[in-house]
């Protein structure tokens, strides 16, 4: 009895133990699984020999052969006879290097996180949906898929990443579907979409009309004309003032009468970045040592590993076009061919609107709107959650798009819940996929207008240069047709003139066509100035980089694809260079203690140079940042009662330089009256203070490398699958805006001619693979500034000694 007894706990210890290891366990993946050494992560190793540098492969779906060659960055070349091949290469290409990464973003913006992570995503899951992602990817589908071209185009893509899911084996699968222990889904066209989706809310999903409404209850038009101008004192637009307009304006609608929404602590969660932003410049013939035109773009997004751009050439009948394109869409986004370039940056305009509501009762089945009772529609969103039962939430609908506020809300001197609908151009359907393939096949600066006129959102600078010697820069998008400060603040949803009354026609969206000044850059600042007919938005990113790129381009002769590099790289920091003086006179006949003083002499000698070894940035950011807050947090602070903001650095700057008696320098909260030189030493001796706190007395460890500390992530924050504490310079509102978690994803220069000729780089590498050493190799060239020629094959068969592995894809 003994004996069977050791048997039989020995084979229940087995058993149980064989369940743990192949069964998740909370956050921690199934380890049996994972430490497999037939299925588990060890099977992601990649070494350079295992590549191989020639072979056939067959893809059922393919119509005809397809040539493939890599370069030694592991880039793809593809070559197909028909555009069906060319994007199901694509497809299965991109899925072979970044297939996680694909379909992660993709479960973002549909609010289908908890199906892989389980309940603690559900609030984000619930917030994508609410916000309508989903619902703007399928509105915009319909619009795709009913044009013959971008339908090939997405059936296309989408049956090569299949072909590519579909060779998958548990052994073969990426490392992150091991971890988190889950398997890949079909890839539909939807998901292409949704990823649109996802970077217009990355970009344009960013709103400030609650806290405006906020402080125009609170403090009167008055405060908000001045802290909050529509226009700044120091601008630098992308279509400079004065620029001739080629069209006949419109009516702008009447501006109704003033309404006033309640105040109120909702505020929009999960908001974008303020930091994201993006730079690109293009030099005419005349300004160049070869006499045809230059042009350069670097995108300022998150930095993440695996890296938000792919790199690829794609040639068929009628296009060959090299570039990067963000995996799971298809074309290339940024990039050339033989005759054109192009680049984008984000516009920034106001194209997110809220309509306070009036419901007819507590059920939320009516609201008022122009007169009448309007019926609510409402849609049932069924959210997986991973382990636990499906959970359902209600969203609903108004002519104006969801509603989103209507929970955790917490709303000031009121018992009504506020409830706030969204109308945003993301909703709407638009083919920007169609526009990205024109532009693949552009040829002239016609092809290029012809292009833009199909895309929707998220709105961008798209930049433009041709072998031809056209130069031009268009802000380009759907832009609402809007009477002057129309959803600066919260609108009223009873009232129709308060609706979008249209469009703008996109032959007069803001555009310049070979200036006299030889060169077109923007760097998100406004679109245009106050003699542009039509109103974008109140406030855009700040003049700094924009002022400061065509400081350096005006000047700029003879030039060459290292003179726009090195300006990519720029670190002179506009802003201190312009305040940093004040703030050193403010203190001028103040106590200081010694430490204090060679802070200050250390600071007045600085060139203003945000270099990763200079100590000056390190104090001025962190005295500067101080001084702002010590200024406004009294008056805009979160303790004010209601969710507001501080007025932007343009308008704090004038009050740091003009106005030395301003009453907006007391700090109310205190029986004393502040002045601006109390201040300066307050907000410096708490620089001080902190830094020395931090790295001891002032020594080279308080360089701005140190302070700054770049880190770039997993994208899902997966531990040890970053590079942290990169060593660079620049920062938020530098040229080469490199800060804690954001910077140019892409770095890329292009020259123009017979013959073109292109570098670029990005902070990672081709792999989505942590296992491969392609998927940071190309973050040190990043670092230093650094780009790679970019490998532009004529042919299939063109010689090139950066190009040795040459794949065939058959069907057969």
């Amino acid at each position: 009895m003994f004996q069977w007894m050791k048997a039989f706990t020995a084979v229940l210890i087995s058993l149980l133990l064989t369940w743990v290891l192949n069964a998740k366990q909370g956050d921690v993946p199934p380890m049996g699984k994972f430490l497999s050494p037939f299925r588990g992560f060890w099977q992601n190793a990649e070494r350079e020999q295992d590549f191989a540098a020639q072979q056939t492969l067959t893809l059922p779906g393919l119509q005809q052969p397809v040539q493939v060659r890599f370069d030694d960055k592991r880039v793809p070349h593809v070559f197909a006879q028909n555009d069906h091949d060319l994007y199901f290469a694509q497809g299965y290409l991109t899925a072979r290097d970044r297939l996680w990464q694909m379909e992660f973003q993709t479960h973002v913006a549909a609010g289908r996180l908890s199906e892989i992570v389980g309940e603690k995503r559900l609030e984000t899951d619930r917030f994508f949906r609410r916000m309508g992602l989903p619902y703007g990817a399928q509105r915009s589908l319909a619009v795709m898929m009913a044009n013959p071209t971008t339908r090939t185009v997405l059936e296309s893509y989408s049956s090569g990443v299949n072909a590519y899911i579909h060779s998958l084996t548990p052994a073969t699968l990426p490392f992150e579907y091991k971890l988190l222990n889950y398997a890949p889904e079909p890839w539909q066209p939807l998901k292409c979409a949704l990823l649109l989706k996802f970077m217009a809310w990355d970009l344009s999903g960013r709103t400030d009309d609650l806290r405006l409404s906020n402080i125009l209850n609170k403090y009167g038009p008055g405060v908000v004309k001045d802290l909050f101008p529509d226009y700044p004192l120091r601008e630098d637009p992308i279509v400079p003032v004065g620029a001739p307009l080629d069209f006949k304006p419109l009516p702008v609608p009447p501006t109704p009468k003033e309404f006033s929404a309640e105040l109120s602590n909702n505020t929009q969660r999960n908001e974008p970045d303020a930091e994201l932003g993006s730079n690109n410049f293009a030099v005419s013939g005349s300004k160049s040592a070869t006499g045809f035109p230059l042009l350069a773009n670097d995108p300022h997004l998150q930095l993440n590993l695996p890296s938000i751009w792919y790199q690829i050439q794609l040639s068929a009948p009628g296009v060959n076009v090299y570039g990067v394109t963000i995996p799971g869409a298809p074309t290339v986004i940024i990039g050339f061919n033989t005759d054109v370039a192009w680049g984008v940056t984000n516009v920034g305009a106001d194209v997110l609107d809220w309509y306070q509501l009036k419901f007819k009762d507590a059920t939320q089945r009516e609201y008022w709107h122009d007169g009448r009772w309007k019926p609510i529609r409402r849609v049932v969103e069924r959210i997986k959650v991973r382990g636990q039962a499906d959970r359902l939430d209600t969203v609903l609908y108004t002519h104006h798009g969801p509603i989103v506020y209507d929970h955790d809300e917490k709303p000031f001197l009121s018992q009504t819940p506020i409830r706030h609908a969204m109308r945003w151009t993301a909703h709407d359907g638009a083919n920007e996929v169609l526009a990205f393939y024109r532009l693949n096949r552009a040829h002239s600066y016609p092809d290029y207008t012809a292009a833009l006129s199909t895309y929707g959102s998220p709105a961008q600078n798209f930049i433009f240069a041709d072998a031809g010697n056209d130069i031009a820069i268009w802000p380009n998008g759907r832009f609402p047709l809007k009477w002057r400060d129309q959803g600066k603040f919260i609108l009223d949803g009873t009232n129709p003139a308060h609706d979008w009354q249209g469009w703008i026609p996109q032959q007069q969206n803001p555009h310049v066509k070979n200036p006299a000044r030889g060169f077109v850059s923007s760097a998100n600042q406004f679109s245009a100035g106050p003699d542009y007919p039509y109103y974008l938005g109140w406030e855009f990113g700040s003049w700094d980089r924009g002022h400061r790129i065509n400081q350096r381009l005006a000047r700029m002769t003879n030039a060459t694809v290292d003179s726009l590099r090195l300006l990519q790289n720029d670190n002179l920091g506009i802003n201190a260079q312009l305040v940093l003086p004040r703030m050193l006179a403010l203190l001028r006949g103040q106590p200081l203690s010694p430490a204090q003083q060679q802070i200050v002499q250390a600071l007045s000698r600085w060139n203003y140079f945000y270099n990763a070894d200079a100590v000056g940035p390190t104090v001025f950011e962190l005295w500067y940042k101080t001084m702002v807050k010590q200024l406004w947090d009294d008056d805009f602070g979160a303790q004010v009662g209601a969710e507001m903001r501080y007025p932007s650095r343009d308008r704090t700057n004038t009050l740091l330089l003009q106005e030395d008696h301003s009453p907006w320098i007391d700090d109310r909260r205190t029986p004393a009256v502040e002045t601006l030189p109390q201040l300066a030493l307050e907000s410096l001796r708490f620089a001080a203070d902190s830094l020395t706190r931090k790295f001891g007395p002032m020594s080279p460890k308080w360089a701005w490398t140190h302070q700054k500390s770049t880190d770039i992530l997993h994208l899902a924050q997966l531990p040890g699958f970053g590079r942290m504490d990169i060593v660079c310079g620049g920062g938020a509102g530098i040229v080469n805006a490199t800060s804690e978690r954001n910077g140019p994803s892409w770095r890329m220069v292009v020259a123009l001619g017979p013959q073109v000729h292109a570098f670029g780089v990005f902070p990672g590498g081709q792999s989505g693979n942590p296992g491969s050493a392609h998927y940071d190799d190309l973050i040190e060239t990043w670092r230093l500034g650094q780009l790679n020629e970019l490998i532009f094959l004529r042919s299939a068969t063109e010689a090139n000694p950066r190009v040795s592995a040459a794949w065939s894809l058959t069907s057969k």
